[in-house]
């Protein structure tokens, strides 16, 4: 029995303000037209639709309809996307920070363990760990680099593109960052994650999710009600299982992940206070802060006090 044919693609571009007609036939509330228009022309109606999805109504089955429930308006639509920019640029911040540290420890360890250059001998590494493609992907952002300390190397010593370790770990991204600990021994590892007071495997675990939600955020990529494609290993502790954590696969997970790592390495409180100003507006509906797998009494949790 012959494949049925898949239906050709075939809704046209519409203006702004057909979209903003479509919106209203669909039972939203627009209220200034022109700012709407212009809202759309700088954020765009598809985009937008992932924050106007949880407005669209139910039938009693479940099925959710192509209109919006009584109420809905624009301007709460644009409050929950303001807001998932805005949780976004904290997380950001955060990762940054968690990276910084990460990098400066494993860079430090591995210095003194094995020299400037003990990243090149793939001896000093697990055995399983693909050391030799790690490695081309290292030299290859260190010829494509034009930072002036890599000019600087070039320019005045032997050996370019093999940069000592506290150069060359400046210069991948944070997904070679997870890699490389991945493919630490495990002494090595195990010396890194101590400083933080967390277990190795959780380390690497961490590192695995924290890295996908770097591409998250970096790609502006809604987050404040995603199911997390990667997440975090079952975690046996009271702390990291319902009913102070009702689920792993969203967004509230990995900020108490942040949280813990930034306050282990001595910089969080200032975030966390941050954190907390953003949330609890939204938090205070419930179908928001169930959506980013929050307890009722999140703000008590032992990783976030």
């Amino acid at each position: 029995m012959a494949n049925t044919p898949l239906p050709v693609y075939a809704k046209p571009a519409r203006s702004f303000a057909d979209q903003l007609a479509i919106l209203q036939a669909k039972g939203m509330h627009i209220g200034d037209v022109p700012a709407a228009e212009a809202r759309l022309a700088s954020i765009s109606y598809y985009r937008l639709s992932a924050y106007w999805y949880p407005f669209r109504s139910r039938e009693a089955n479940g099925q959710v309809t192509s209109q919006f429930e009584p109420g809905t308006s624009l301007d709460a639509v644009l409050e929950l996307y303001e807001f998932d920019r805005a949780l976004r640029l904290l997380v950001m911040d955060a990762l940054e920070r968690v990276e910084v540290a990460v990098r400066t420890c494993v860079t430090h360890h591995l210095g003194m363990a094995y020299g400037p250059f003990g990243h090149e001998d793939a001896r000093n590494f697990h055995p399983g760990f693909d050391h030799g493609g790690w490695l081309q992907k290292m030299r290859a952002e260190t010829t494509q680099s034009s930072d002036a300390f890599v000019a600087h190397f070039r320019t005045n010593y032997a050996g370019f593109p093999v940069l000592p370790i506290w150069m060359g770990t400046e210069l991948i991204s944070m997904g070679s960052l997870s890699r490389l600990y991945k493919g630490m021994r495990s002494p090595d590892k195990q010396a890194v994650a101590g400083e933080f007071h967390i277990h190795a495997r959780r380390l690497q675990d961490w590192l695995h999710v924290l890295t996908y939600i770097r591409n998250v955020c970096a790609h502006h990529s809604r987050l404040w009600n995603r199911e997390l494609a990667i997440r975090p290993q079952a975690m046996s502790e009271p702390e990291w299982k319902s009913p102070r954590l009702p689920r792993v696969d969203r967004v509230y997970c990995v900020l108490l992940m942040l949280r813990y790592l930034l306050d282990q390495s001595g910089n969080g409180v200032g975030w966390r206070k941050a954190c907390t100003a953003l949330l609890e507006p939204v938090a205070a509906n419930d179908r928001w802060r169930t959506a980013m797998g929050m307890p009722v009494d999140w703000q008590h949790h032992p990783y976030w006090t």
